[in-house]
């Protein structure tokens, strides 16, 4: 009976969030963001020694970041330019289509560092970089700088 109740819970979770970025782009997209950059932080602390290497840790944030590179694209519609505080600049919706290639970008650097980054420490450390540049190519041409 246990696993029927987790199992709800679970769609609970998913359909609420899929009804969170439909309502609220603005918010789905902070969300999403900063899951990217609490996985960033664990992911670079393994790097530096901070932290002891951890495989499915190192799995789920890059699970994490290809459901981010899927989901991005969708979470700036027109509505979403302004109404709440975002970083977001007004480029995303001149240049959308480039936008979404970065996304896109983002999205194979993910895919193509998940085997080797889960793989060991020094793994990590290699796929790191190429995923952190991927995720910065975008920030820096759609991100207001604080």
């Amino acid at each position: 009976m246990n696993w029927r109740i987790g199992l709800a819970a679970l769609a609970i979770g998913l359909s609420a969030g899929a009804v969170m970025a439909q309502s609220d782009p603005i918010a789905a997209r902070k969300a999403l963001m900063k899951e990217n950059n609490n996985n960033a932080r664990a992911a670079v602390q393994m790097m530096r020694g901070q932290k002891p290497f951890d495989a499915a840790a190192v799995e789920a944030a890059f699970a994490q970041w290809a459901d981010t590179a899927q989901k991005l694209p969708g979470l700036f519609p027109d509505n979403s330019k302004t109404g709440q505080e975002t970083k977001a600049t007004p480029k995303i919706w001149q240049n959308k289509k480039d936008f979404d290639e970065k996304a896109a970008a983002f999205g194979k650097a993910v895919a193509d560092n998940r085997a080797k980054a889960t793989a060991s420490l020094d793994g990590l450390k290699a796929a790191i970089p190429v995923v952190g540049k991927a995720c910065d190519n975008c920030h820096e041409d759609y991100r207001l700088t604080q």
